[in-house]
């Protein structure tokens, strides 16, 4: 048993420290951990090449958090929240790529369907809904992984995380998802956070209608 954790750890962190803006950044000639941010989350991506870069991104970085806990854990017999964290691990610090990933976010949402769909389709509806009125990503994430934390304490048999272990792990990744993001809460807090207008789409129609 011992033995097909640690190969599921392994393989989890493998393959996490996939990067889907490093792959798609190959293919185009772009390190974007070179502009902007200089994150290489789906955020920056978005930021500084577009809506089909960062969508590409985002499904990659998805999926690696799937994968994990709907293939590699099940296969190796192993509690998927704890292979979901090995996988997010590596989505933070990528052996391939000098340790320098994404936030989480997006693997952490990925295997989190999987294993707690519930609160997975609540955190990212409040996510949607905070972004829309304020425009800001890294700190709306933040928030999300909070309130998830929160639920997932005091609620965590509603959500598929009844046994201490998955509860405990499930806080880890999202704790874990708001430490990546202290430069967010940094620039928020003294009012320098970048948002992107162009999401907020309820202050535009709402400013078209006034006029």
């Amino acid at each position: 048993m011992t033995g097909n954790i640690a190969l599921a750890l392994i393989c989890a962190y493998l393959l996490g420290s996939i990067s889907g803006s490093m792959l798609i950044g190959r293919m185009k000639g772009v390190d974007i951990r070179t502009q902007g941010s200089g994150n290489a989350g789906a955020t920056n991506a978005l930021r500084t090449q577009g809506k089909v870069f960062a969508l590409a991104t985002a499904l990659i970085d998805v999926g690696k958090g799937v994968i994990a806990a709907a293939l590699i854990a099940p296969f190796f017999q192993v509690n998927p929240m704890l292979v979901l964290s090995a996988a997010v691990l590596g989505h933070c610090f990528p052996i391939y790529y000098q340790f320098r990933g994404g936030k989480g976010a997006s693997a952490a949402v990925g295997g989190l369907a999987c294993v707690a769909p519930l609160l997975t389709l609540i955190i990212v509806g409040i996510w949607i809904v905070a972004v829309i009125l304020s425009g800001y990503v890294g700190p709306c994430t933040v928030l999300a992984a909070l309130v998830a934390a929160l639920l997932a304490i005091a609620n965590g048999a509603r959500f598929n995380l009844a046994d201490p272990l998955s509860q405990s792990l499930a806080c880890g990744i999202f704790v874990l998802v708001i430490v990546m993001h202290h430069a967010n809460i940094r620039r928020f807090w003294l009012g320098t956070e970048p948002r992107f207008e162009r999401l907020r789409w309820l202050n535009r129609l709402f400013k078209v209608r006034r006029r």
